[in-house]
C-alpha cells in the first residue's frame, strides 16, 4: 500500500518520543447506536487517526479534523459493526489522503488489511493492533504504543462485552481473547469501547479485570451466560454488515 512505511509488522513500538506531551484525544458519540468515535493525534507532526467512525457523523468528524488542524491518515474499524455502517469510506472523499482501515480476517473492503501485530503509526505515536476475535473473527483491540488506553471495540464494553450469537461469534473464543490480549494490560491502562448504553465514557484495566459482571466468571460459566442472553437482532443489521463489507463507501460517487 502507500505509505507502506509506517506500517511495521509483527512488533510492538517503543514509547514514544519528543516532547512528552500526551496524545491529543476527542471522544465522539453517535446517539442512534450509542457509538463511540475516537479521534487521536500527535500535536507535533499534526498527523491523526479516527477509531470507528460512523456514516451519520462523518461530516461532524471531518469538520473537527479539520479545526484542529490534523491530517487524518487512517479511518480505523475495530470490525466489521452490525449495528451501523462505518464512515470510513465517506473520509476518504471528505478528507483526501485518509485510507480506510480494518482487519484481514473480517472479510471486508479496505484501503489496508491489518494483522495482528500491525503497528498504525500517526507522528510520535502508533497504536498496536491485538486480534482480539469472538464477537466477530476480525475483531481487533488498538493499544497507544504507551500502554496507556487501549480501545477495545465490542471485545471488552464497560462492565459487559459485545454479544456472540451472530456475524460467527464465539463467547469461547471471545473469553480468552479478553483475558490474554486486553487483560494482561497494565491494571491503570484506560479502556475505551466501541459503544456504551448507561451513560459511561471510560474504565480501565483493573476496574474490568476485578468488576465486570461477565467476565470475572470461568471461562465455562461465561459460555453459559452468553448462550442465555437471547438479545434481539440489531435493527441495522441486514443493511449494515453488508455496507461495512465494502468498508461503507468504496467509491466516492461520481
Amino acid at each position: 500500500m502507500a505509505g507502506s512505511v509506517l506500517k511495521i509488522a509483527g512488533r510492538r513500538l517503543s514509547q514514544h518520543t519528543g516532547s512528552g506531551a500526551p496524545v491529543l484525544l476527542r471522544q465522539m458519540f453517535e446517539p442512534k447506536s450509542c457509538t463511540y468515535t475516537y479521534l487521536l493525534g500527535d500535536r507535533e507532526s499534526r498527523e491523526a487517526v479516527l477509531i470507528d467512525p460512523v456514516l451519520e457523523t462523518a461530516q461532524r468528524d471531518a469538520q473537527l479534523v479539520k479545526e484542529l488542524g490534523l491530517r487524518l491518515l487512517y479511518a480505523v474499524n475495530t470490525h466489521c459493526h452490525a449495528d451501523h455502517i462505518t464512515g470510513s469510506g465517506l473520509l476518504r472523499s471528505l478528507l483526501p489522503g485518509c485510507q480506510s482501515v480494518i482487519s484481514r480476517l473480517s472479510g471486508a473492503q479496505a484501503d489496508w488489511h491489518i494483522e495482528d501485530g500491525d503497528s498504525i503509526q500517526f507522528g510520535r505515536f502508533a497504536l498496536e493492533t491485538r486480534a482480539s476475535p469472538g464477537h466477530t473473527p476480525g475483531c481487533v483491540t488498538f493499544v497507544l504504543n504507551d500502554h496507556s488506553m487501549a480501545f477495545t471495540g465490542d471485545a471488552l464494553l464497560i462492565r459487559g462485552c459485545g454479544r456472540t450469537d451472530f456475524q460467527q461469534g464465539c463467547a469461547e473464543t471471545l473469553y480468552h481473547s479478553v483475558h490474554e490480549k486486553i487483560f494482561t494490560l497494565p491494571g491503570n491502562c484506560l479502556i475505551y469501547p466501541a459503544h456504551d448504553y448507561h451513560g459511561l465514557t471510560v474504565s480501565t484495566v483493573e476496574e474490568e479485570r476485578t468488576l465486570n459482571p461477565r467476565l470475572t466468571l470461568s471461562c465455562e460459566e461465561f459460555v453459559k451466560v452468553m448462550d442465555k442472553l437471547n438479545l434481539p437482532k440489531p435493527q441495522q443489521i441486514d443493511f449494515a454488515v453488508p455496507a461495512n463489507m465494502r468498508c461503507g463507501i468504496q467509491t466516492p460517487p461520481s
